[in-house]
Order: C-alpha cells, then sequence, then structure tokens
C-alpha cells in the first residue's frame, strides 16, 4: 500500500508529495527553506520540515535511515553539518552529501531528503 504524506501547512512547490510510505519505508522529498537566511537558519528550517514529514507519518528522526545533502557552496559543509547533528544525535543515518550548482528555490543554500524505516502498527 502507498500513501501519501501532507502534514498540515506543507505546500509543495511542484506536483509532488512532501512524503509517501511504501509499506514500513517512508521517503521524505527533499526539504528546502521558505525563508532566506543563513546555512544554519536554513538548515533548521529544512530538518524542522523533514521532521513533520516523518511524524505526519508516525515515524520520527530516529528512524531515518539515509539522507541526501545537497549544498550550494562547499563551504557551508561546517554549518550545515553542526545543526544538522543538533537533530539527529546519537542517530546517525547513512548520508550522502553533494555540492551543487543551484538549488530549484532562489536563496536556497540547502536542500535535504530522507528514507526512514517505520514498521506499521497492526492492531490485534
Amino acid at each position: 500500500m502507498i500513501e501519501t504524506i501532507f502534514p498540515a501547512g506543507a505546500t509543495p512547490r511542484g506536483p509532488y508529495s512532501p512524503g509517501v510510505r511504501a509499506g514500513d519505508t517512508i521517503y521524505v522529498s527533499g526539504q528546502v527553506a521558505s525563508q532566506a537566511g543563513d546555512v544554519p537558519a536554513q538548515t533548521r528550517q529544512v530538518l524542522t520540515s523533514l521532521k513533520n514529514v516523518l511524524e505526519a507519518s508516525g515515524a520520527t528522526l530516529a528512524d531515518v535511515v539515509r539522507c541526501g545533502v545537497f549544498l550550494t557552496d562547499a563551504g557551508d559543509f561546517k554549518a550545515m553539518n553542526e545543526v544538522y547533528a543538533e537533530f539527529f544525535g546519537e542517530s546517525r543515518p547513512a548520508r550522502t552529501t553533494v555540492i551543487v550548482a543551484a538549488l530549484p528555490v532562489a536563496g536556497a543554500k540547502v536542500e535535504i531528503d530522507a528514507i526512514a524505516y517505520k514498521p506499521r502498527v497492526v492492531a490485534a
């Protein structure tokens, strides 16, 4: 069974779902900050959005098994990584970080997507 995930207040910028649950796996679309700011501020906003999508599906950041991080400037890696560590703590999903020429939202400096694993609770 495939289920789309739209947390309250989520407004995608295109024809896609913020998240999709396929069985016990949750795919969170790339999240981009909707407000301008420095990389730490944008990373906080992005990870908060990602967390909201996960929570709407019954999962948490602790259920994330993989993230993809996209930065427009390699010099921002340390600042992004510090905020990322605040959110994930000891939960350390596999991750790829890619430096890109641009992101689809003007002024965006960071985008993060995720895959989580959270078995459905089946009523007895």
